[in-house]
């Protein structure tokens, strides 16, 4: 696939993404995909199988008032099989908290699929709409 196709194919996975669909999200995914975060965030940092990364999906999903983080790619620069992303997350959570986080993801696509994942963000802001009590 060119640069351009594997382009179209992170949006439309952000697109899916926003929608909180578990299943269409993980149906974007090759069956051997992980998804890596940094950090050390207990429950949400390191790597994860597609599966795992479902079941976090879903626990994180629940806490918010949609169902959903929404991800709106700014801006995306591809080479052979894989996308950088610069993207913004949005979503206010059942506990009246509001998570806009900045992300710099890697992607890697292959035959329309996503592969690989590795999701660069604001950790400490992430724990502290998450994590805190």
């Amino acid at each position: 696939m060119s640069a351009r196709q594997n382009k179209d194919t992170v949006v439309e996975f952000m697109e899916v993404f926003s929608s909180g669909d578990v299943d269409a999200i993980l149906g974007m995914m090759d069956p051997s995909a992980t998804w890596w975060v940094a950090g050390t965030m207990e429950g949400i940092s390191g790597t994860k199988d597609r599966d795992e990364f479902g079941a976090m999906l879903s626990e994180l999903s629940g806490l918010t008032k949609t169902g959903a983080i929404s991800l709106k790619p700014l801006e995306l620069t591809a080479e052979g099989n894989r996308v950088a992303a610069e993207t913004e997350s949005y979503s206010e959570l059942n506990n009246g908290r509001v998570y806009n986080n900045l992300y710099h993801f890697v992607f890697e696509v292959e035959g329309g699929k996503i592969q690989s994942v590795k999701e660069y963000l604001d950790t400490e802001h992430t724990a502290a709409v998450f994590l805190a009590p």
